[in-house]
């Protein structure tokens, strides 16, 4: 992987990231740790924040492959996936379903993945559910809940005895 030696611009930037003085952020236009307009903490700074948001990109790119492995799976044929466009509804409410939908459904795999995990997070929310009168969610969490506790062996002291709630 190459190391950027410019701080990169907003894209709004009309000058493309180049300034009076030379490259935007740095003195004399140097980029190399040590040089004079950027010390060393400053290239470290520059260099953490290239690496992370090449692999954020890396894993957006991924996470874009698995939703359009799930959009294909989902529909059946490729040529059903137009459905998914909704042509005659409003485009910036199917935007913001889509987003909803993304996070919840994202939500929803990272807690199916180890669901073990999180039996204290899923009565809590069960608990929650039905106390501001969301009954019949809090009763699906709540089984989710006892489905995963009845796989999960715990330490009698934790409460659960491994036996389900």
């Amino acid at each position: 992987m190459s190391i950027p030696t410019s701080i990169p611009m907003p894209a709004d930037d009309a000058q493309g990231g180049v300034s009076e003085g030379g490259v935007h952020g740095l003195d004399d236009g140097q980029g190399a740790a040590g040089g004079p307009g950027l010390d060393e903490a400053g290239f470290e700074t520059m260099r953490t924040d290239a690496v992370l948001t090449g692999r954020a990109m890396s894993s957006g790119e991924f996470l874009a492959g698995l939703i359009a492995h799930g959009q294909l799976e989902t529909v059946g044929r490729p040529d059903r996936l137009a459905r998914d466009l909704w042509p005659d509804a409003d485009p910036v409410l199917v935007q913001e379903v889509w987003d909803r939908a993304l996070a919840v459904g994202l939500h929803a795999g990272r807690r199916s993945v180890s669901p073990g995990l999180f039996r204290d997070e899923l009565a809590r929310v069960a608990g929650a559910l039905s106390e501001a009168g969301f009954h019949a969610m809090g009763g699906s969490v709540a089984r989710s809940r006892r489905l995963v506790v009845r796989g999960v062996s715990s330490h009698p002291v934790e409460g659960d005895g491994g036996a389900g709630c």
